[in-house]
């Protein structure tokens, strides 16, 4: 397993990528000891460094098992039927 938290290496302007249309694209790269991530994301650079950073904390949480997802069970009791 490799120690290192994902991180962001950078945030590039860049002309669109190849099939993409519009303005305002840039390039992003995460990094994890010498696992590397590119990927492509439209908007101003706030908006897209916003985004990035959300994409790291999700990676990082998905690496430790913590997750904001919340999975419901029953419990025992509402398992039993009612008898009338």
């Amino acid at each position: 397993m490799i120690d290192k938290d994902y991180e962001i290496v950078s945030i590039e302007p860049i002309d669109p990528p190849p099939d993409m249309a519009g303005t305002g694209w840039h390039c992003y790269i995460i990094e994890q000891g010498s696992n590397t991530i590119r990927g492509y994301q439209r908007g101003n650079i706030k908006a897209v460094t916003r985004a990035v950073e959300e994409i790291v904390v999700r990676l990082n949480e998905r690496r430790y098992g913590r997750s904001g997802r919340v999975h419901l069970t029953m419990s025992a009791q509402g398992k039993k039927a009612k008898r009338q």
